[in-house]
Parts: C-alpha cells; structure tokens; sequence
C-alpha cells in the first residue's frame, strides 16, 4: 500500500517540484523573471485559439508518444517513429490526392494506407531484431535518412509530385477525403482527435485487459522468464515493432486530413522525437501521456507570447527538457528509496524458528 502511494503520489509531486525550481533557475540564469514567465503562461490560457491549437498539436503528440509507448512497454526502443510517420503521410497524401472514392470510404481508404505504410517501413528493422538481433535503435534512425531520400523522390515532379510557387506538393486530398473537424468558436478541432482517444482506449485495453498486453509486459520485465513462461519472445518483438509502425502512421494525419490535405516539402517534420519526450513525461501510460502531450503543446504555442514579454522563446526547450528530465529522476529516485525500504523491511523481519521450519519441511 505504501509503495503504491510513493509511486502514485510522491513521485509525481517530486518531480513537479524539482521541475518548477530547475525551470525558474534557467529563467534566472537568462535574466529572466519566473513571475513574469509564470504569469504570461496563465494568462495564455483561453487567449485567441491557443486552446484550439493546443488541442490540435496535442492530438499528433499523443498518437506518437503512444506509439513509442507501445515499444517501450518491451523495452524496445522505436526511435524511428519520424521516419515512418512522414513515409507513411506522403504515402496516403499520394494515394488520397489520386483515387476518386465517395465521402468517408475516400477517408478510410487513406487511414488504412497510412497504417499499412507505418507498418511496412517498420518491418525491415523488426526482422532484424526478432532474427538477427540487431539493434532496433540503429536500425529504425538510419531508415529515418533513407525515409528522406525516398520522400524526396516520390514527391518529386518527375513522380508524383507538382510545383507549387517554391514548393512542392503531392495533389491535393478532395474534401472527400478530408476528416471533419469540430468547430469551436473562433477554431476547428482537428476530427482526427477522436482517433487519437480511441488509441488511447485501445492501448489502455490492450495492456490491462489481454493476454497479449500481459506478456508484453512480462517480456518486457524479463524476458528470460517470460520466455520459460511459454511467451514466443521473437514473435513479440515483431508484433510490438509492427504495431508501433501502425499507430506512427497515423501520426501525420490529423494535419493532413484536417488542414494541409497535401504532403509538401515543407509539411512538419520532428513529432517522432517528440512522441519520445512525451511517452517519457508520461510514464507509458495512456493517461499521463495525454497530459504530458497537452503540457508539451501549450508550451509550445505559448513561446510566442514568452518572446513578447522579453522571455527568449528558447527558454521553452530547456523548459520542456528540464520537466522531462524531472520526471525521469524523480521516479528513479522514488524507486530505489521503495526497494530499499522494503529491503530494510525483509531485513528487520524476525527469522522463523526452528519448530516452524520443521513443520514447514
């Protein structure tokens, strides 16, 4: 019961504390005021369409720091979710700008080819792990460079692409094809943020309610005895690379479905590395995700207003380093200090005596 609290209670606490103190720190140490910074934060809150936008860029947060999640739940680390996103984006911006199908079969028609193209460039580094052994991490960030060259070339105007001005873009997604946000005042929320709860659900489900979730997780503890357990551990480490790649693909879309409806050389780029601080700041877990995503996002669109105010707007980055770095501390800290109280307790607990080791035999 008390590990329990520590873990749910203490920990997060801590790391709220030392992130507030580290932040105010480097806002000291750039000559900055943490009031001020603190104040002009808040008073963001409900200003202009900094809620809407928040919500949007928390939405692509949240489905790639899930799947990063995913990988990391077996210890196994995606750090290519950037490159199989933004395949996967130009690939259903292709495929979504030139077929003609009617309304919401146009729109899954090009769901399904972004899970299909996440998966597909995720595969090669899966096989090499689940048979080679190979290093996940090195595999998936090379095919992060080769997912420029080949984005490169197929949005080029010798393939698939067109000149735009002084861009370059696939053609354009028919409002078909397009997923309907949700007005809210003077903004859309992008529609694709309900796909992007219901992975949350799913992945919630998945972990605590199956027998896959379960041995997921074994293996991801031990996998030594998850395998003596009867858990194939080749085959988890291909259907956790695999399922991975799936949600990476759907990264790219709430922006491409709601706003842009074309893949561009200019279209955004570094959410991969993003879902890993984000999946970081929130413990793997569905729910801290979401609020380290919709924490992540704010500070984001709150830079503007710090730059206004005489706060350099780099200051988010440290900021957004520092409460990363936090968490990750205060849970490690939080973590020993259990294990070696409950090695106190085992160690204080009086031996059995002799008659009840007999009777025991």
């Amino acid at each position: 019961m008390i590990a329990r609290w520590r873990g749910a209670v203490l920990a997060p606490v801590l790391a709220i504390v030392v992130a507030a103190l580290l932040c105010a720190v480097a806002l000291l140490i750039s000559g900055s005021s943490p009031l001020t910074a603190l104040t002009t934060l808040v008073g963001q809150i409900g200003s202009g369409t900094v809620v809407v936008d928040t919500i949007n860029s928390a939405s692509v947060y949240y489905v790639a720091a899930l799947a990063v999640a995913i990988g990391f739940q077996m210890k196994l680390f995606n750090i290519g979710v950037e490159g199989q996103y933004r395949v996967a984006a130009c690939v259903a911006a292709i495929v979504g700008g030139t077929v003609v199908l009617p309304p919401v079969l146009h729109t899954i028609v090009i769901l399904v080819v972004a899970v299909l193209a996440g998966t597909a460039w995720v595969a090669v580094p899966a096989l090499l792990k689940a048979y080679r052994g190979v290093s996940e991490v090195i595999s998936t960030i090379m095919l992060n460079a080769v997912a420029i060259g080949m984005i490169a070339f197929l949005i080029s105007p010798d393939t698939f692409g067109k000149l735009a001005g002084n861009n370059i873009t696939t053609p354009p997604i028919p409002e078909s094809g397009w997923f309907p946000g949700i007005p809210v005042g003077s903004g859309e929320i992008f529609g694709m943020v309900l796909v992007a709860a219901a992975l949350g659900v799913g992945y919630w489900f998945l972990l605590s309610r199956t027998r896959f979730g379960f041995e997921l997780k074994a293996s991801g503890e031990s996998p030594t005895a998850a395998a003596a357990g009867g858990v194939n551990a080749r085959r988890m480490i291909l259907v956790a690379l695999l399922t991975s790649g799936a949600v990476a693909g759907l990264v790219g879309l709430p922006e491409l479905l709601g706003r842009d409806h074309a893949y561009t050389l200019v279209s955004p780029q570094g959410y991969g590395f993003t879902g890993i601080a984000v999946a970081l700041l929130g413990r793997n877990h569905p729910v801290g995700i979401a609020l380290g995503a919709l924490l992540w996002a704010f500070l984001d669109k709150a830079a503007v207003a710090l730059d206004v105010v005489g706060v350099p707007r780099e200051i988010v980055l440290i900021m957004q380093g520092l409460i990363v770095l936090s968490v990750v501390v205060a849970y490690e800290i939080v973590r020993r200090a259990g294990q070696r109280a409950e090695q106190r307790r085992v160690a204080a607990a009086p031996a059995p005596s002799t008659e009840t080791a007999e009777a025991a035999t």
